[in-house]
Order: structure tokens, then sequence, then C-alpha cells
């Protein structure tokens, strides 16, 4: 469970990392595990991130949580919440992908980050209060610092866990979460994929391929 070498200069792991580590080697069985606990973070890099789409924390599904939020591994159906996105996702550009894993955005410098890393099997939001919240942050932050970030906040906990940062150069899109509880009351409609795009394109960056 080494820190990524790109973001390794965080904070974070100085000061909070130690004692999260130390309670994650008492913890059987948590996911997404050892190999895929900083996912996110080894698929991009702070110079790379253009997007940043928050969660809440893993999947508490064995096998479904792949470290990315939101995604899943390939083989998985879609859990509720990513059907949604992909049904706005084919709405807006007229295509989803094919599997539940997110990956390729990932590597496109999508910063897809939970707010909490780890969570116990069956029990959701099981580390929430362990001080990962810190972690999300400064990882924003750090992106922020080579340049403007489009910031997809769904639901109240993602926009409140980067409250305050979001700049007037960033693009900030904050819409109702996509859960079946609260899509039709603003994430619906809100065709966050190609607004993105639109707003990378105009400042001659490359947009994301949402639906390969």
């Amino acid at each position: 469970m080494i820190p990524p070498k790109a973001w390794a200069d965080l904070p974070f792991f100085q000061h909070d990392w130690p004692a999260i580590r130390d309670r994650l080697t008492t913890e059987p069985d948590w996911l997404p595990g050892r190999d895929r606990l900083f996912a996110a973070l080894e698929a991009t890099t702070p110079q790379q991130t253009s997007v940043v789409i928050l969660g809440q924390d893993p999947y508490p599904t064995p096998g479904h949580a792949n470290g990315l939020a939101f995604s899943v591994a390939p083989d998985i159906a879609l859990p509720r919440s990513l059907r949604n996105i992909f049904a706005e996702l084919h709405s807006d550009l007229g295509r989803a992908p094919y599997t539940g894993d997110l990956t390729p955005w990932a590597q496109q410098g999508v910063l897809l980050l939970n707010t909490a890393l780890s969570v116990l099997p069956g029990k959701a939001g099981a580390h929430a209060k362990w001080g990962w919240g810190k972690l999300a942050r400064q990882a924003v932050a750090a992106a922020q610092s080579h340049g403007p970030v489009a910031f997809v906040l769904w639901g109240a906990h993602a926009q409140k866990a980067v409250a305050g940062l979001p700049r007037e150069q960033d693009l900030c899109i904050s819409t109702a979460h996509p859960s079946p509880l609260s899509a039709r009351r603003g994430f619906f409609g809100s065709r966050p994929f190609s607004r993105v795009n639109d707003w990378l394109t105009a400042q001659g960056r490359p947009p994301i391929d949402w639906t390969g």
C-alpha cells in the first residue's frame, strides 16, 4: 500500500496515512483491497487531471469495487447509480461504454476519487470517518495547481467535500446525485459530459472519450 509517486508529497501521506494504514492492517477483508486502494491516483497524475468526479466510498459488495469512483469490475452488472450515469451519457452523447469499468476515463485524466478509499463488506460508510476526506481535498488542490479543472459534483456529499475549492477559471457542474432516489431532481438532462468536452475544447485541450 505504497502511495503513488506522483501524489506522495501530499501532506495527507505524511500526517494522516500512517494511522489509516495501521487501522487497515487490523481490518479483515476490506474493500477494494490492497492492490486497488489507490487505483484512482495511480491512473492519473496531478498534471494530467483535467476533470474531477467524486464518489463517497467503494461499493461494499465483494468483487464489485475496482478503486475508481462509481466504477465496477468489467464483468459486474451495472449498479443503479452507474446505470443512470450511462443513461444520461447515452442521452447526452448517443452512446455509453459496454461495461461499468471506468478505467478508460481515468486514463484520460478524469480523477475518479472516492472521499473514503476503503470500506468493509456489506457496511457502506464504515471507514467514512477515518480521515480520508483530507486526501480528496488535497488531491484536487494539487490538480488545480497545474491549471483549470472541470468539477462534476453529483449530490450534496461531493459538493460539500470540495466546498470552496472550485475557482472562477474552473468549470463546476453541480447537480443531484444519479441514484434512483434523486436522479430525476436535476441529474437527468444535465448533460455533464458534453458540457465538459465543450469546455475542454474551448481551452484547446483534448476532450474526454466518455463512450469508448
